[in-house]
Formats: C-alpha cells, sequence, structure tokens
C-alpha cells in the first residue's frame, strides 16, 4: 500500500515510537492522526508534520470511536492504516517484599497493551472495511521480545505483549476475506522516553548485552519497519522482532 494520500492513525503517539511513527508516515504524504492522553504533547507534534490529534483513551470503547471518526474525516472519508503503539510497561514480582502482585495492575497492563490495542484494531478495521481498493487496510501492532523472552518482574507485561503475538496469525486470517493485512512488531530496547530516564549507566549496560549493533534502538528504526510492512503488499500474519538479536536471558 502506498502511503501517499492515505488515511493512518498512530496510538501512543505523542511520544517514542508512535511520535516516530507518525512523522514517518506523515513524511510519506499519509493523512496522519495520533491518538495519545497526553493533549500538549501530541497536538504539538500534530501541529509540526501537518497531522491531526484526537485525544483518545485505547481502553475506551467511545473514545476510539470519536477518534476514528476524526481521522476518517482527516482522511477525507477513509481509513487506510492503524499502527498501535499505545503502552505502558511494568515491572513487579509475582511475589515481592509487599506481598503478591497487585491484582490491579496486572488488569491495567493488560487492558491498555492488548485489549486496547484489539479496541482500536477492531474498530479501524471495520472502517477499513468500507473501502473499495482489492488492498483495504493494514494493521501493524506492537508487541515485544518480553513476549518471548520475559524477565523477572514482567509477568503482566510479558503476558500482554505475548497475546499480541498470539493474536497476530488469527487477525490476520479473519481480516483476509476484507482485504486488510495484519503483522507486528517485537521491539527490543530502543531509546524511548521511558529508557532515556534511566541513569545512562543503565542505558549502556543494557545497551551492552545487544549482540549487534550494540545500541539501544532508535524509533526512525521501528518507524522504518512499520512503513515497510504498510507498502510490502506480500506481508501478513507475521511477527517481526527488531532486537539487534537480543535473546534476553
Amino acid at each position: 500500500m502506498q502511503l501517499a494520500g492515505r488515511s493512518a492513525i498512530v496510538t501512543g503517539g505523542a511520544s517514542g515510537l508512535g511520535a516516530a511513527t507518525a512523522r514517518a508516515l506523515a513524511a510519506a504524504g499519509a493523512r496522519v492522526t495520533l491518538f495519545d492522553r497526553d493533549a500538549a504533547a501530541g497536538a504539538t507534534l500534530a501541529d509540526e508534520i501537518g497531522a491531526r490529534f484526537a485525544p483518545v483513551d485505547v481502553t475506551d470503547e467511545a473514545s476510539v470511536a470519536q477518534g476514528v471518526a476524526a481521522a476518517k474525516d482527516f482522511g477525507g472519508g477513509a481509513l487506510h492504516v492503524l499502527v498501535n503503539c499505545a503502552g505502558i510497561a511494568t515491572g513487579e514480582r509475582t511475589v515481592g517484599r509487599e506481598g503478591p502482585h497487585a491484582l490491579a495492575s496486572f488488569r491495567r497492563t493488560i487492558d491498555i497493551n492488548l485489549t486496547g490495542s484489539f479496541n482500536t484494531l477492531r474498530l479501524a478495521a471495520a472502517e477499513m472495511a468500507r473501502n473499495a481498493e482489492a488492498e483495504k487496510g493494514v494493521i501493524v501492532n506492537t508487541a515485544s521480545i518480553a513476549a518471548f523472552d520475559g524477565q523477572k518482574g514482567q509477568a503482566a507485561y510479558a503476558a500482554s505483549k505475548g497475546g499480541i503475538v498470539a493474536m497476530t496469525l488469527p487477525l490476520a486470517r479473519d481480516l483476509a476475506s476484507l482485504g486488510i493485512r495484519v503483522c507486528a512488531i517485537a521491539p527490543g530496547i530502543f531509546a524511548t522516553p521511558m529508557m532515556q530516564g534511566l541513569p545512562q549507566e543503565v542505558q549502556e549496560s543494557l545497551a551492552a548485552e545487544v549482540t549487534f549493533p550494540r545500541r539501544l534502538g532508535d524509533p526512525a528504526e521501528y518507524a522504518a519497519l512499520a512503513r515497510f510492512i504498510i507498502e510490502c503488499g506480500y506481508l501478513n500474519g507475521e511477527v517481526i522482532r527488531l532486537d539487534g538479536a537480543l535473546r534476553m536471558r
């Protein structure tokens, strides 16, 4: 699918992987709508790249429906692309010093990362299905290498990202008859605001674990892969690791 003139949604578009993706898609000529709860950052970036911002909570059905309608309007009455980047990272042992893992934090992680992604894609796909072209839409979800190599304290996060991995092929099969492709990207350790908030020595230690190149991933590299998936019409139902061959131990 060529991006020029197409309508695209990027969730979590105000920062990190989402912001880099929004920039890349807008640069390719897409009409991009950013979904985020950070209205100030989202509106600022949208103005900068010629996009639209919609204040959206991906866990709320009405909020997403309103955002999809806004994106469709900005896109000239159609929607073609969704890249789901909205998510949170949590760290909590199953049984720690404070006692058992809080059920509320587990539920919140699943609700935002997994259910929020599905909530957005199901409503977006319904709009994509209305398009006249044979290839009506492309959906790219964000998993994580934690889905395969989850570490201590990542039960909730790994479960949420494992769900993204597990639903990729069923989604691709479900939506094939409608002309919609679905893939997922499983990033490794990227230089996002969350990671950059850690002490420099911690960042360097994490980067040293990457096989090659020995550095943190650049969000622009995630964005480049998302664009490639959108533009490569034969790529469907696949989860692609983007991690410098990192295998967490």
